[in-house]
């Protein structure tokens, strides 16, 4: 009986044993690391069980066909630990890929034993610590993401060893100190490199410029790199855009390879900085100004108020007395002129006035004068009650009574007028904003501006079609938009279920075209206008998408027509409304939604410029620094006055205050942008684009012509 018993032990402790012992040795490797995972919420690791015979079935695991783990990859599935040792021990690994989960504590340094390994991934994680010197080991090593994490201390000198890299993403950490020796003369393979948001210091390596298969963009930018640009830095490829911005860098920029026909948007941030494309040029003292791989200071022709900036004195000859005593001279000029025809009016015009009594139109007048005529602009004049339709476009098929017999319903009110959505007899729909009632009426000066406005024709600018004109009404007739605008096409609509989010490719669409359109109104309209309250609400969407912008020349317009505030006058009304808001009182402000019958709380003075509330001369800066602030509402999805525990704030510094506690991309990202996360290069270029226009200094600031320019160089692809 006891012989029995103690069989029965031994078996089932035989079977026990091949139990516990059926798993190899890379699957317990593995099951350290679900260990070291306090927290899975989607069950990635479920399946991981002792009792299987190997790993190679568990989620996230590859093998080779030698049942040999060769790949990890648990991406985007928010678990919560820490990298455990055993991981290096997985001889065979060949790609590790755990990015965008929250795992902490620092990279092992026995990670860096699984020598084969080909692509090391953990970006947007919270890792912390130095990154170990026995980095060099990985020999076969091509893919090295790091960012987004909060790793310091210095990039280790071993890594040069690392030669066949093609990936050198470090970005987003705390790494400070130099770039390890021989930097540019390792990485003979390396194709992008991203160093930015660090606290890198000290000089550019000079044989940077050897990196001769770089591609896309080379961003050093938000470091605190200091001295030259190196002029070896040209030497990269032509189509490789390098981003310096935000460091400590001085002297000229060279003109050399790749540096050269570069917009300022790749180097603003470094004061000490100058020569083109830079607006202040090198003094004969700065060092390397007049080498030869620095051009003369040109003036950059996008700002007339710039454009004698840079000239000698010596290149007229003038003296400042002489300067001096043309324009006085041309001022005496103009006053006599002036003062010529002042007489002419008053001694020598023989002007009468003269009525149809006959005339069934009721009150037209006609005026005569021999000589010079006093501007109508400057009376309320009595000719002035009742004008017809003016057309602007040839295209335009109806008259004022089709106009006034239609179906018209109320689409929003703002400040400025009324919208109405106006359905025509044969069906075409128009948008008329009616500019109100009573006021100065100076309709020469009116019609000078809005036929000036009509002439504008670009895809992404609202074209007006028609106006109209009389003492009691003044309307502006457009193209009726018909997928409503920008601001409804990313929150919804209020007290609407019905949303469709905006995919990404379509973001970028709209990104660009808004650019496009900003660039033809600055530079290319006649009177290279400034918008000055671009917002949301004033984008249009049209039937694929295409935004087209509107209400451009508003404010003037309906200061022109009277009974309307001033442009300014609203930004100052906006203001105090969102002090309203602030303090939790309702706001009486209301937005118009040119294309939507969406009235929203006004929030329009987030996207102002700062310097804008001074009320100083309108910029094309203030709409750099608004577009800015619509390409961020547009990647995180957000208002632009954002709840933050029991107080608000707004757009700009909350993303500022995201950066700065260097936020994963995750936690700023619209959610509904998750499926795209596999654009996040695209997604970071945008924010890198933005963050420039939000500058508070309208002068570090770049044009519009230069951020249009990046967001196709930064684009990879959008549909």
């Amino acid at each position: 009986m006891e012989s029995l018993v103690l069989l029965l032990v031994v078996l089932i402790l035989c079977n026990w044993y091949g139990v516990v012992s059926s798993l190899n040795g890379e699957g317990y490797a593995l099951l350290s690391f679900k260990q070291a995972i306090t927290e899975d919420p989607e069950g990635s690791l479920s399946n991981w069980n002792s009792s299987d015979e190997n790993p190679c079935a568990w989620n996230g695991v590859t093998c080779s066909k030698e049942l040999r783990v060769v790949s990890l990859s648990i991406p985007k599935k928010k678990l919560v630990g820490f990298l455990p040792s055993a991981l290096g021990s997985i001889s065979e690994l060949r790609h590790l890929n755990l990015r965008n989960n929250k795992l902490n504590g620092s990279l092992p340094i026995e990670l860096f034993e699984a020598h084969g390994l080909q692509s090391l991934v953990l970006y947007g994680n919270s890792l912390s610590g130095s990154v170990s010197n026995q980095v060099g080991k990985l020999k076969y090593l091509q893919t090295l993401d790091l960012s987004q994490n909060f790793l310091n201390g210095s990039v280790p000198e071993s890594i040069v060893e690392c030669k066949r890299l093609r990936t050198l993403d470090i970005s987003q950490n705390n790494f400070t100190g130099s770039l390890p020796v021989g930097f540019g003369n390792a990485f003979v393979s390396l194709e992008k490199l991203d160093l930015s948001f660090n606290r890198f210091s000290g000089s550019i390596p000079g044989d940077i410029g050897n990196l001769s298969s770089l591609q896309g963009t080379v961003d050093l930018s938000h470091n605190l790199f200091s001295g030259p640009i190196p002029a070896s830095l040209g030497n990269l490829p032509e189509k490789v855009y390098i981003d310096l911005t935000n460091n400590n860098l001085t002297g000229p920029i060279p003109q050399t390879g790749a540096l050269m026909n570069r917009g300022p948007t790749a180097f603003i941030g470094n004061p000490g900085l100058c020569g083109p494309p830079l607006k202040n040029p090198c003094s004969s003292q700065t060092p390397g100004a007049n080498s030869p791989s620095s051009f003369p200071y040109l003036p950059d022709n996008s700002s007339a108020q710039d454009s004698d900036h840079g000239k000698s004195g010596k290149a007229k000859g003038l003296s400042k007395s002489a300067v001096v005593a043309i324009i006085v001279s041309d001022v005496i000029g103009i006053c006599l002129v002036g003062l010529l025809f002042s007489y002419c009016y008053t001694r020598i015009c023989s002007c009468r006035g003269r009525k149809d009594e006959h005339s069934k139109g009721g009150g037209k007048g006609k005026k005569e004068c021999l000589c010079f005529r006093k501007d109508e602009s400057e009376t309320l004049s009595e000719n002035v009650e009742q004008y017809d339709l003016v057309a602007l476009d040839t295209q335009v098929g109806f008259d004022l009574d089709e106009l006034l017999k239609a179906s018209a319903f109320v689409l929003g009110k703002s400040g400025i007028g009324i919208v109405y959505k106006v359905v025509l007899e044969e069906g075409q729909t128009l948008a008329v904003r009616r500019l109100g009632e009573g006021g100065s009426q100076r309709f020469k000066e009116f019609q000078t501006e809005v036929e000036a406005i009509g002439k504008l024709r670009h895809p992404n600018v609202v074209t007006l079609k028609a106006y109209y004109w009389s003492v009691d009404e003044k309307l502006l007739i457009y193209d009726y938009i018909s997928n409503g605008n920008l601001s409804t096409a990313l929150h919804g609509r209020s007290g609407s279920d019905s949303f469709t989010p905006l995919s990404w490719s379509i973001r970028l669409k709209i990104m660009k075209g808004i650019a496009r359109g900003l660039v033809y109104l600055h530079e290319f309209s006649p009177k290279k206008y400034v918008h000055g309250d671009l917002k949301p609400n004033n984008i249009l969407l049209g039937p694929n998408m295409e935004p087209q912008i509107s209400d451009f020349g508003l404010g003037r317009l309906a200061n022109i027509a009277g009974g309307s505030p001033t442009l300014q006058s609203s930004r100052m009304a906006m203001d105090k409304s969102l002090e309203r808001a602030q303090k939790g009182a309702p706001s009486d402000a209301t937005t118009v939604a040119s294309s939507t019958t969406n009235t929203t709380t006004n929030l329009g003075s987030c996207y102002i410029a700062p310097e804008a509330l001074k009320m100083v001369k309108p910029s094309q800066k203030w709409d750099v620094y608004s577009y800015g602030v619509i390409l961020l509402e547009m990647i995180t999805g957000r208002l632009p006055l954002i709840q933050v525990g029991s107080s608000e704030m707004d757009l700009v510094h909350w993303i500022q205050l995201c950066i700065e506690e260097k936020k994963p991309l995750s936690d700023v990202l619209d959610s509904y942008l998750v499926q795209d996360a596999e654009k996040d290069d695209e997604i970071i270029g945008v924010i890198k684009i933005a963050m420039a226009c939000i500058q508070t200094s309208p002068e570090k600031r770049p044009t519009m012509r230069h951020v249009s320019e990046a967001m196709e160089r930064l684009i990879i692809s959008d549909s």
